[in-house]
């Protein structure tokens, strides 16, 4: 029996997407394959407001970010904290040997502009990671105004951004923020499996991967800009899953982003209401995600919750890290409608009673 997925990913994928991955095969240096790489290039230039470049790396957004911090770091790189998954790009640039600083905040809160701009205020830096939307506690942070002030005060800083489950499910404007990196996972708010990551970057971006020398191979921007520039990709790309890409964007267009958008905030809402009258939300209300709802557990077993949800066609993840057995989190992204999210709660409240 298929579980409905209403996990932070991967999401729910629809026939029409799975169908257009079994588009047969072209090669990846042929003019067709330019033209299917321009085409999806083009549509997400529109749906990030990126003129400059979107690159397409067939990898897990986690090595994307490592390329980015070995692209987009020279001398010290800020991280900010509020989750696991922040957490991972200050991992990733200890492991790089990076130079790097942290400034942390409790689990559920949201990295202010104010707290950016204090620490960036002792110099050194060129760099600054924020997780947009932060899948392990369901909070959406204050991206815009962060990079406003990055913009304007520390004009040679770098913004790298993950927006992994929040790209296509809630609106960001990458040239108007004054962005540099933008990536994310085709898994989450996209409706594709796993395995494609869109990553765009700046023109600052490029200079600065063209001041460091050692780069990397694999996800190396100049290299990757050379090929983009012909509408391909320096390795072979998952021309199925670009396949899926380009459907799921007409997709996307034909519904509205603002639509889409609007959709997100319904489904969020409702969980967020059923949530906080049942059992409580956790995380700052003023921060809430429009993609992940983040609910205490007030002690029930939450894998016998979750298997009775299996036996009736759906599943939500559990807390994540810390969080285990104390939290569960509802994925509202991607394809899934308000009258799934409305059954999915109407489940667990049978099951509890």
């Amino acid at each position: 029996m298929h579980k409905k997925l209403f996990i932070p990913g991967p999401t729910e994928v629809s026939d029409e997407i799975l169908q257009a991955m079994a588009t047969p095969m072209i090669g990846h240096r042929s003019s067709a394959y330019a033209e299917l790489h321009q085409a999806v290039e083009t549509k997400l230039k529109k749906l990030l407001n990126a003129e400059r470049r979107v690159f397409l790396f067939s990898s897990s957004s986690t090595g994307v970010m490592e390329g980015v911090i070995r692209n987009a770091v020279g001398k010290k790189v800020l991280n900010t904290l509020n989750g696991e998954f922040s957490r991972r790009w200050w991992e990733i640039a200890k492991s790089c040997g990076v130079d790097t600083e942290t400034i942390e905040v409790e689990p559920g809160k949201a990295i202010t502009p104010e707290m950016v701009d204090a620490a960036l205020a002792k110099g050194g830096f060129d760099a600054l990671c924020l997780t947009y939307n932060e899948t392990s506690t369901g909070i959406l942070g204050p991206l815009e105004e962060t990079a406003r002030l990055v913009r304007t005060k520390y004009p040679d800083v770098i913004i790298m951004v993950d927006a992994v489950s929040c790209m296509a499910g809630t609106p960001i404007d990458f040239d108007g923020w004054g962005l540099d990196i933008c990536l994310a996972g085709v898994q989450k708010c996209f409706a594709l499996p796993p395995g494609l990551t869109v990553c765009a970057v700046s023109e600052r971006a490029l200079q600065r991967a063209a001041a460091i020398p050692h780069r990397g191979y694999y996800f190396d921007f100049l290299d990757n800009e050379k090929f983009a520039a012909k509408f391909n990709t320096p390795a072979t790309p998952a021309i199925s899953l670009i396949y899926a890409l380009d459907r799921q964007m007409d997709r996307m267009f034909a519904e509205g982003l603002d639509n889409r958008y609007a959709r997100h905030l319904a489904m969020a809402d409702h969980c967020r209401t059923w949530g906080r009258a049942r059992f409580g939300l956790y995380g700052d209300e003023r921060y809430l995600s429009p993609t992940i709802t983040h609910v205490i557990n007030p002690g029930f077993d939450f894998g016998a919750l979750n298997k009775e949800l299996g036996r009736r066609g759906a599943q939500i993840s559990d807390g994540y890290g810390p969080f285990k057995g104390k939290t569960f989190r509802i994925g509202h992204m991607g394809d899934l409608t308000l009258a799934d999210v409305q059954w999915l709660t109407a489940q667990i409240d049978d099951i509890v009673k």
